[in-house]
């Protein structure tokens, strides 16, 4: 019988961290996008970022090609 007088306010502290944690999440907004997790593990982006490595090469070789004819 008396180690439910421990655990009683050990159980209260227990919600009342809970309760915290839950507010903490909700006003850090950790709820606000629960679809985008599951897409990304659905969707490669690996397209996405050979597009934008091709535009980035396209970029350097023409500055490139401008930097060298104004050179000359």
């Amino acid at each position: 019988m008396s180690v439910i007088y421990a655990l009683i306010p050990l159980s209260i502290m227990l919600l009342a961290l809970a309760i915290w944690a839950f507010r903490w999440a909700v006003k850090s907004k950790q709820f606000d996008d629960l679809d985008r997790s599951a897409r990304d593990i659905l969707f490669d982006d690996d397209e996405d970022l050979h597009q934008r490595a091709i535009l980035a090469d396209r970029g350097r070789s023409k500055s490139t090609t401008e930097s060298s004819s104004d050179a000359q």
